[in-house]
């Protein structure tokens, strides 16, 4: 056995973060059970709040026949770039006709393990500087690097050299992180894992189990916690899901180990617990979770606000969960929807309005690929 497998066995940690089978303690909900949710923040929900039950319908397989799919970034016009944390690739999905053009190689990927090629972000003035920003794992480390997107060239050369905004991020076999976003406050983020090295996560020196906040060019941002830092948030597992709702809040998810995966409203430097809690009840001095399920039901990756509600992309788990939110609480329990139906749920992407992305991850080495995978369906939501 290989030293990351007996590491992998030891910690009873799974693929992307999820778990192994764990012996619950007393009146912990074994694997299957439902969802487990803050109380409403009244007995009556806030009339903004959705309803209590949604639904999802699969409106369209917009692309298939996809290589491990990983982060997803919609261009102005409705087509999509998607990137490919094995082979190190950004392609271009034609969201009408499902064509799929590749760009190019991101020069420095190493992929391993849960590394490679794995976020991409499109610059907040991309349609005057055509940049796209990539998180990917080298052979040192994560880092985070932006790349001219040239249409003019020919496929498969439409990318040019990596600038590297933001480097010595920690790499491993696990838990690498890999989602960034821009905020609406123009500033880039990024969620980061603490690749099995849990006291990372409580070092604010260390870039690793944290969310990040900086600048377009990788400088801290005014208003940090600390002003010479990007660190954000710290006490973080796994972080692979960040969005925004309609009031500028940002939520991300995060896996569990034995027990708890985490949907987590962030604050500024707010201590979210790993590895000193996992869930709920962690006492004084951490940030409890909004929502938590057990590690099988979830192992969560990508989010998006859509309808009052933050949807959450499960691996392990197979599905899509539906939080309905009032405000900073859930106003109803979670819902789950194509549970087992389309496999490994990697990445979720708001679409506007009622609409969503949803991409696939069965060609990941860890799921069980059909014909036609992985895909990015178009979803109808409630």
């Amino acid at each position: 056995m290989s030293a990351a497998a007996a590491l992998l066995l030891a910690t009873g940690c799974t693929a992307d973060g999820g778990s192994g089978p764990a012996s619950p303690a007393a009146g912990t909900p074994t694997a299957g059970s439902t969802a487990s949710a803050a109380a409403p923040a009244s007995a009556s929900p806030s009339p903004s709040a959705p309803p209590a039950k949604g639904s999802v319908r699969v409106v369209s397989t917009v692309a298939q026949g996809l290589e491990s799919p990983w982060g997803l970034a919609p261009l102005p016009g409705g087509d999509l770039l998607v990137s490919s944390r094995d082979e190190g690739t950004i392609t271009r999905v034609d969201a009408e006709s499902g064509e799929l053009t590749v760009l190019g190689e991101v020069p420095g990927v190493a992929p391993g393990g849960e590394g490679g090629l794995l976020g991409i972000a499109l610059s907040p003035k991309f349609a005057e500087d055509r940049l796209v920003y990539a998180y990917f794992t080298t052979e040192s480390d994560n880092r985070i690097a932006r790349l001219l997107y040239d249409e003019s060239r020919p496929a498969g050369q439409r990318l040019g050299a990596p600038d590297t905004v933001l480097r010595g991020i920690p790499k491993g076999v696990v838990h690498n992180g890999g989602r960034i976003a821009f905020g609406p406050d123009g500033m880039l983020y990024a969620g980061t894992g603490e690749t099995g090295d849990t006291g990372l996560s409580q070092d604010k020196a260390s870039l690793g189990g944290k969310i990040l906040r900086m600048t377009p060019d990788g400088q801290p941002v005014h208003g940090n916690p600390e002003a010479d830092s990007v660190v954000y948030s710290y006490g973080h597992r796994n972080v692979q899901g960040l969005a925004w709702d309609g009031q500028k809040r940002l939520w991300a998810a995060e896996f569990g180990q034995n027990t708890w995966d985490e949907l987590n409203l962030i604050k500024p430097g707010g201590n979210y617990g790993w590895p000193e809690t996992e869930g709920k009840d962690g006492g004084a001095g951490f940030t409890e979770p909004v929502a938590q399920w057990p590690t099988a039901d979830a192992s969560p990756s990508g989010i998006a606000v859509a309808r009052g509600s933050v949807w959450m992309a499960g691996l392990r788990g197979e599905r899509l969960w539906r939080i309905p939110m009032a405000g900073e609480r859930p106003s109803a329990a979670p819902q789950a929807f194509l549970e087992g139906e389309y496999g490994r749920l990697r990445t979720v992407a708001a679409a506007g309005g009622d609409r969503l992305w949803l991409v696939t991850s069965e060609t990941d080495t860890r799921g069980t690929p059909e014909a036609g995978d992985d895909r990015i369906l178009l979803l109808e939501v409630r």
